[in-house]
C-alpha cells in the first residue's frame, strides 16, 4: 500500500510545495514544529535512508541543501536543523527546520499556520530555490 508520501507525489492528497525535480519532492510539514518546518523526499519509495542507494541518497542530501539554503534566506532563524527520523512515515524523508531554540527541534513543539500563511511560505521559500 502506498504510504501518504507517494499519495503526495501522486497528486492524490494536497501539500504545500517548495520545490520538486524529477527524483525529489520538497513540501511543508503541516504539522511543524516551527515556521517553515520543510520535509524533503525521494520520489521513489523506500522505508529507510540506508536503503537508498548511494546515489538517490547523494541526490537527496544535495536536493536538501538546496532547499534548506532557500529556506534559512526566507525564515528568520539562527540556522535551519536537518533530522532524518522516519518513524511515522515508512518513506525516507528529511526534515528540515528553522530553529532558534532547542525546543524547535524536539517534535513536542509545535506552531500553526493558516492556509494562506501555508502556500505564502511555500511560494516565499521556493522562489529562492535555485
Amino acid at each position: 500500500m502506498p504510504t501518504i508520501f507517494t499519495k503526495i507525489i501522486n497528486g492524490e492528497i494536497p501539500c504545500f510545495k517548495v520545490a520538486e525535480d524529477e527524483n525529489f519532492l520538497a513540501f511543508l510539514d503541516i504539522n511543524p514544529n516551527a515556521k517553515g518546518h520543510t520535509l524533503c523526499i525521494p520520489k521513489k519509495e523506500v522505508d529507510k535512508i540506508l536503503d537508498l542507494d548511494e546515489e538517490t541518497y547523494i541526490g537527496l542530501m544535495a536536493f536538501s541543501r538546496k532547499v534548506g539554503k532557500a529556506l534559512q534566506q526566507t525564515v528568520a532563524c539562527k540556522r535551519v536543523g536537518m533530522s532524518v527520523i522516519g518513524l511515522e512515515v515508512p518513506h525516507v524523508h528529511v526534515h528540515l527546520i528553522p530553529l532558534n531554540n532547542m525546543k524547535d527541534i524536539t517534535f513536542q513543539h509545535k506552531v500553526s499556520l493558516s492556509d494562506k500563511e501555508f502556500t505564502d511560505l511555500a511560494k516565499a521559500i521556493g522562489a529562492k530555490v535555485e
